[in-house]
């Protein structure tokens, strides 16, 4: 039988780094799993859209995709926009199969992206205990999603680090995370030696813009998560998931 297509839904962003990102992290997926195709659509800002990619897909014969969002919380885009869209085309498309993938997060390969990019920032595994980390996301009024961040955070306080705040890039959350550099002052009137910015997001644009801005009083800026390699086989963890979900029998999933 031939594989499902996977397709990769990004938010999309009018910084073209952001599209350049998504597709070298495709790029690496298809270099892990030669043979599989690997599609990427968006929901706004740049093309090929998804009810594009969906409507090509099915104009050449394939039958059944795995739509995978290239999201790291389940926040309003996982559980409104791609499945509204999803929707629309499982109905104009009648003959081609779509399931929605999980999203990325938590993951353990997430925390270990994080962690490869803080070493290339140059955190050694001897700074973790005189630095303080800021675990920098985008942002979101979803209880789901500031729960999950607020984990993430839990957990790296016991990966050595003297202290870790989530912060978001934009306005404050119902949780109370502060904005990046309020995390960063926070940190340094603490009494923290070095403080790092971890940004838990995929790919540059106008909040991590952000992110970086806050971060001018940190002694460290890692990079975005990007095309890393434990992002890449995340993305084909999710994949494999949603396929094994999908041969399951219905009295095994009722």
């Amino acid at each position: 039988m031939t594989a499902p297509v996977l397709l990769v839904i990004a938010h999309g962003s009018r910084d073209p780094r952001h599209a350049a990102t998504v597709h070298a992290l495709t790029a690496r997926v298809r270099s892990l799993r030669p043979g599989l195709r690997v599609e990427t659509g968006f929901l706004d800002f740049n093309a090929p859209s998804v009810p594009r990619v969906l409507e090509r897909l099915a104009a050449q014969g394939a039958r059944e995709v795995i739509a995978l969002p290239l999201l790291l919380t389940r926040a309003f885009h996982a559980k409104s926009d791609i499945p509204a869209v999803l929707r629309a085309a499982r109905t104009g498309l009648p003959r081609l199969r779509v399931r929605q993938a999980e999203v990325l997060g938590p993951s353990p390969l997430l925390n270990a992206a994080l962690e490869r990019r803080l070493r290339e920032a140059g955190i050694r595994p001897g700074d973790r205990s005189s630095t303080g980390l800021v675990l920098a996301s985008a942002g979101s009024t979803d209880p789901e999603a500031i729960a999950v961040i607020a984990e993430i955070a839990r957990e790296l306080r016991h990966t050595g680090w003297c202290s870790v705040r989530p912060a978001f890039a934009s306005a404050a959350s119902p949780a109370g995370f502060p904005r990046t550099e309020d995390a960063v002052r926070a940190l340094r009137a603490e009494g923290v030696r070095r403080v790092a910015v971890a940004p838990y997001v995929i790919a540059p644009g106008r909040l991590p813009d952000r992110i970086d801005e806050g971060a001018s009083g940190a002694d460290v800026l890692a990079d975005v998560l990007g095309p890393a390699p434990e992002l890449a086989r995340l993305l084909l963890a999710r994949y494999d998931g949603a396929r094994c979900a999908a041969a399951r029998p219905a009295a095994l999933t009722a």
